[in-house]
């Protein structure tokens, strides 16, 4: 199975794709999709899911995992960031995968161990998970943190739903 991990951003959306074989995971690529800082938000919404149109027809994963927001005390990046992260909702469910939600702990707990790993801890995990991914970016790290955390809490999530 072909899992797609993406982590939104209105600046810069990560992203990665991994392959799940039983409990092997191994990487396939990841990357980060930059828009065009000072564009209209609309315009850069509309890059983002370009892009991610892109990497889904090229890679055609099977499902997707994204990072639930992350609320702070600034309401207009609060909600730029939730118009991302719809993008990153959207794109795939449109292209007919299915969509895990996972939050930041979560998804740190799933990879490193611990709830409230920073983002080093994140990147030192998923370059021992997947050996293959090199010195990735710290949004590419967390995108495919967020394709592990799919890969092991998602997956077996449908699948027990799909027993029942």
């Amino acid at each position: 199975m072909r899992v797609l991990g993406i982590d939104p951003g209105l600046q810069i959306t990560g992203w990665g794709i991994i392959d799940v074989q039983g409990s092997h995971l191994s990487y396939v690529d990841s990357g980060i999709i930059k828009s065009e800082r000072g564009a209209e938000d609309a315009l850069r919404l509309a890059f983002i899911h370009a892009e991610l149109k892109k990497i889904i027809s090229q890679y055609e994963p099977d499902t997707a995992g994204v990072e639930e927001t992350f609320v702070n005390n600034n309401a207009a990046s609060a909600l730029k960031l939730g118009q991302a992260r719809g993008i990153a909702l959207m794109t795939p469910a449109l292209m007919g995968l299915s969509v895990g939600e996972y939050a930041a702990n979560k998804i740190k707990k799933s990879v490193v161990g611990a709830g409230h790993a920073d983002k080093k801890q994140i990147q030192r995990m998923v370059s021992v998970l997947l050996p293959a991914s090199g010195k990735c970016s710290a949004d590419e790290a967390d995108a495919l943190a967020i394709a592990i955390t799919h890969a092991h809490h998602g997956i077996h999530r449908a699948l027990s739903s799909a027993i029942v």
